[in-house]
């Protein structure tokens, strides 16, 4: 869950393509076209899937100077949804979020570095459950261009790896648990 943090970093990978001009984007989440996944082991035997239902965010991108992109992502982490109400509840709780105490998880960019022609690394501070630390999130460009309501868009896709116990969550899950993967995919619409 930690990893929807690292989603906060998708925006740096608009610096994937190089064809955009210097703007501002907002990740279009009125009309659900960002996404912040999560994947975790079950004990080794399964794979936990989940996604947070309500974040939003913003970022700069200039082609020409993409070291020089913006992200900033806030979510909020009561909005945390494995498909379980009695799950997600617990995931909300002092053992996991701590939404009551850090309603917000917030990722903020510090540096991008291209890795190819569409990729590129994304480091940002991500802030979760009253811990901030430096995490990386491997982007990918997937396409830009006018939508057909007059807008003009870029999309990415990204994913980290966080350890739980580095941002304070301790709860044992056993030895295949104690890493979450997050994926992210998301549509920017440009202002």
């Amino acid at each position: 869950m930690k990893k929807m943090f690292a989603g906060m970093a998708l925006g740096g990978l608009l610096a994937l393509s190089g064809s955009l001009q210097a703007a501002d984007y907002v990740i279009d989440k009125e009309g659900q076209h960002a996404f912040i996944n999560f994947k975790i082991s079950h004990l080794g035997y399964s794979w936990l899937y989940g996604r947070f239902n309500d974040f939003d965010g913003t970022f700069s991108w200039d082609a020409d100077k993409p070291a020089e992109s913006d992200v900033q992502v806030t979510i909020q982490t009561a909005s945390v949804d494995s498909n379980h109400a009695e799950r997600d509840k617990h995931l909300r709780s002092d053992d996991f979020l701590s939404a009551d105490e850090h309603p917000q998880a917030t990722f903020k960019s510090t540096k991008v570095e291209m890795t190819g022609d569409e990729t590129a690394n994304i480091t940002g501070d991500l802030t979760l459950n009253g811990v901030t630390k430096p995490v990386v999130l491997e982007a990918k460009f997937l396409g830009e261009g006018e939508d057909p309501w007059g807008g003009y868009r870029a999309g990415f896709e990204g994913s980290t790896t966080l350890k739980l116990k580095d941002f304070g969550i301790t709860k044992d899950l056993g030895p295949a648990s104690q890493e979450v993967e997050l994926m992210l995919s998301v549509e920017g619409i440009r202002q």
